[in-house]
Protein backbone atom coordinates (compact mmCIF):
# COMPACT_ATOMS: atom_id res chain seq x y z
CA UNK A 1 0.00 0.00 0.00
CA UNK A 2 2.59 2.05 -0.94
CA UNK A 3 0.72 4.33 -2.94
CA UNK A 4 -1.58 5.69 -0.27
CA UNK A 5 -2.89 9.14 -0.39
CA UNK A 6 -3.97 10.91 3.10
CA UNK A 7 -6.92 13.24 1.52
CA UNK A 8 -7.05 14.67 4.74
CA UNK A 9 -5.52 15.03 8.16
CA UNK A 10 -7.44 13.40 11.01
CA UNK A 11 -8.42 15.35 13.96
CA UNK A 12 -5.88 14.96 17.01
CA UNK A 13 -8.52 14.48 19.18
CA UNK A 14 -9.43 11.73 17.06
CA UNK A 15 -6.39 9.91 18.14
CA UNK A 16 -5.61 8.97 20.85
CA UNK A 17 -2.63 7.40 21.62
CA UNK A 18 -2.34 7.66 25.56
CA UNK A 19 -0.92 5.38 27.64
CA UNK A 20 -3.34 3.98 30.18
CA UNK A 21 -2.40 2.76 33.40
CA UNK A 22 -0.91 -0.54 32.37
CA UNK A 23 0.91 0.85 29.44
CA UNK A 24 -1.11 0.37 26.59
CA UNK A 25 -3.27 2.70 24.48
CA UNK A 26 -6.55 3.16 26.17
CA UNK A 27 -8.67 0.99 24.04
CA UNK A 28 -11.10 -1.51 24.78
CA UNK A 29 -10.13 -3.69 22.01
CA UNK A 30 -7.51 -6.78 22.48
CA UNK A 31 -6.09 -6.71 18.93
CA UNK A 32 -4.22 -3.19 19.81
CA UNK A 33 -1.38 -3.97 21.86
CA UNK A 34 0.84 -1.96 19.97
CA UNK A 35 1.98 1.05 21.83
CA UNK A 36 2.85 3.46 18.96
CA UNK A 37 -0.68 2.62 16.87
CA UNK A 38 -3.21 5.58 17.47
CA UNK A 39 -6.60 4.36 18.04
CA UNK A 40 -9.52 6.07 15.99
CA UNK A 41 -12.08 7.01 18.68
CA UNK A 42 -16.14 7.67 18.06
CA UNK A 43 -17.27 11.25 17.72
CA UNK A 44 -14.47 12.42 15.25
CA UNK A 45 -14.18 12.56 11.95
CA UNK A 46 -11.52 10.37 9.60
CA UNK A 47 -11.06 9.58 5.98
CA UNK A 48 -7.89 7.32 4.59
CA UNK A 49 -7.89 6.91 0.80
CA UNK A 50 -5.58 4.49 -1.35
CA UNK A 51 -5.08 3.85 -4.83
CA UNK A 52 -4.39 -0.18 -4.95
CA UNK A 53 -4.16 -2.88 -7.41
CA UNK A 54 -7.48 -5.06 -8.11
CA UNK A 55 -5.86 -7.72 -6.39
CA UNK A 56 -5.38 -5.57 -3.20
CA UNK A 57 -8.46 -4.18 -3.03
CA UNK A 58 -10.16 -7.86 -3.78
CA UNK A 59 -7.82 -9.22 -0.88
CA UNK A 60 -9.52 -6.37 1.31
CA UNK A 61 -13.09 -6.06 0.65
CA UNK A 62 -12.80 -10.08 1.34
CA UNK A 63 -11.41 -9.42 4.88
CA UNK A 64 -13.88 -6.94 5.03
CA UNK A 65 -16.85 -9.25 4.34
CA UNK A 66 -15.53 -11.61 6.21
CA UNK A 67 -15.80 -9.21 9.67
CA UNK A 68 -19.59 -8.61 8.31
CA UNK A 69 -20.25 -12.06 8.23
CA UNK A 70 -18.70 -13.43 11.54
CA UNK A 71 -18.82 -10.24 14.32
CA UNK A 72 -20.87 -7.58 14.69
CA UNK A 73 -17.65 -5.20 15.31
CA UNK A 74 -15.37 -4.18 12.31
CA UNK A 75 -11.38 -3.30 12.92
CA UNK A 76 -9.75 -1.68 10.10
CA UNK A 77 -6.13 -1.21 11.18
CA UNK A 78 -2.72 -0.14 9.51
CA UNK A 79 0.55 -0.29 11.57
CA UNK A 80 0.20 3.28 12.79
CA UNK A 81 -3.84 3.84 13.28
CA UNK A 82 -6.89 1.30 14.13
CA UNK A 83 -10.37 1.60 13.58
CA UNK A 84 -12.50 -0.34 16.02
CA UNK A 85 -16.08 0.05 14.86
CA UNK A 86 -19.61 -1.53 16.15
CA UNK A 87 -21.78 -2.05 13.49
CA UNK A 88 -25.31 -2.34 13.29
CA UNK A 89 -28.05 -3.05 10.60
CA UNK A 90 -29.15 -2.68 7.70
CA UNK A 91 -25.80 -2.10 6.06
CA UNK A 92 -26.59 -0.29 2.62
CA UNK A 93 -24.94 -1.21 -0.59
CA UNK A 94 -24.94 0.93 -3.91
CA UNK A 95 -23.93 0.49 -7.41
CA UNK A 96 -23.38 2.85 -10.01
CA UNK A 97 -22.24 2.12 -12.90
CA UNK A 98 -20.98 5.26 -15.73
CA UNK A 99 -20.79 4.11 -19.55
CA UNK A 100 -20.62 6.52 -20.91
CA UNK A 101 -17.15 8.16 -21.80
CA UNK A 102 -14.28 6.26 -19.83
CA UNK A 103 -16.22 3.39 -18.37
CA UNK A 104 -16.59 3.01 -14.66
CA UNK A 105 -18.10 1.15 -11.74
CA UNK A 106 -18.76 2.09 -8.10
CA UNK A 107 -19.96 -0.08 -5.29
CA UNK A 108 -20.50 1.68 -2.11
CA UNK A 109 -20.88 -0.07 0.85
CA UNK A 110 -22.55 2.57 4.43
CA UNK A 111 -22.37 0.05 7.29
CA UNK A 112 -24.26 2.27 10.29
CA UNK A 113 -23.46 2.39 13.62
CA UNK A 114 -24.38 -0.21 16.51
CA UNK A 115 -26.49 2.13 18.93
CA UNK A 116 -26.60 1.00 22.60
CA UNK A 117 -30.08 2.66 23.59
CA UNK A 118 -32.53 0.20 24.89
CA UNK A 119 -36.37 0.64 24.52
CA UNK A 120 -37.88 2.43 27.44
CA UNK A 121 -40.90 0.09 29.44
CA UNK A 122 -43.84 0.34 28.52
CA UNK A 123 -46.82 0.31 31.47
Amino acid sequence: MSDEHDTTEPDEEALENEPSENGSPEDDTPENDDPERTTIRAGRDFEQEYRLSAAEAGAFLVELGEQLQEDDELTISTDEWELPFPFGEPVELEIDFEGVGDPELEVEVEIPGRTDETAPDVR
